[in-house]
């Protein structure tokens, strides 16, 4: 797929008081580890948790806590901005559902290497979701800048193919609290390791039925 712009971002849309809010929402939440979605789609983790194995493969490549919302209120904040993005940046992409938000913490050496949000098929579980893919994915800065160092988010936009050369792009349009940033979920992306202080940031996935 050809696309003109590879993300659409908003400056400082959130309001402070609503980051703060959220973040203090997710801060009285039992904290989860954070897994990657092969790991934790079709298993209950509650009832066959990973083992010490697992967990060690799983910190080479991701190393965060989570915490899972899906309260209206959210909602309402950010997906104005998620059908502004796709309409201005031209994806004008069909999707219907937003995944439940996931309130995410990056301490000091915690990250998320390269990876992308999309899966391998679709979800096959009843409800909602079921027939649908990800296709939008949004990242809300919650922190302010200043509060930590490192934890850069980066895009890269060579994506799956072997034969272009990486195309590493830091989005620091999202730098300023409240920011947020819009795009296919299908393209790679990851986010640096934390050197100082804590980065909290707010992601959503949004579905609809396959590319035709």
């Amino acid at each position: 797929m050809n696309l003109t712009n590879y993300y659409w971002w908003f400056k400082s849309a959130i309001p402070p008081r609503i980051c703060d809010d959220i973040i203090k929402y997710g801060l009285q939440h039992k904290e989860d580890m954070a897994i990657t979605g092969g790991q934790g789609r079709d298993r209950d983790l509650e009832k066959q948790p990973l083992n010490k194995k697992e967990i060690k493969d799983l910190k080479k490549k991701r190393d965060s806590s989570i915490v899972w919302m899906n309260d209206r209120w959210i909602y309402k904040e950010i997906q104005p901005y998620i059908t502004t993005a796709n309409k201005s940046a031209g994806w004008n992409f069909n999707w219907d559902w937003s995944e439940s938000c996931q309130f995410t913490k990056y301490k000091p050496g915690q990250y998320y290497d390269w990876h992308s949000d999309g899966w391998k098929g679709v979800y096959k579980k009843e409800g909602p979701t079921k027939g649908k893919i990800r296709k939008l994915s949004v990242t809300v800065s919650l922190s302010n800048e200043k509060d930590y160092e490192g934890g850069e988010l980066e895009f890269d936009f060579r994506n799956n193919d072997p034969y272009k050369k990486r195309n590493v792009r830091v989005c620091k349009d999202i730098l300023p609290k409240g920011s947020l940033v819009v795009f296919p979920s299908f393209i790679w992306h990851r986010v640096k390791p934390v050197t100082k202080g804590v980065r909290y940031s707010l992601v959503v996935w949004n579905l609809g039925y396959p590319f035709k």
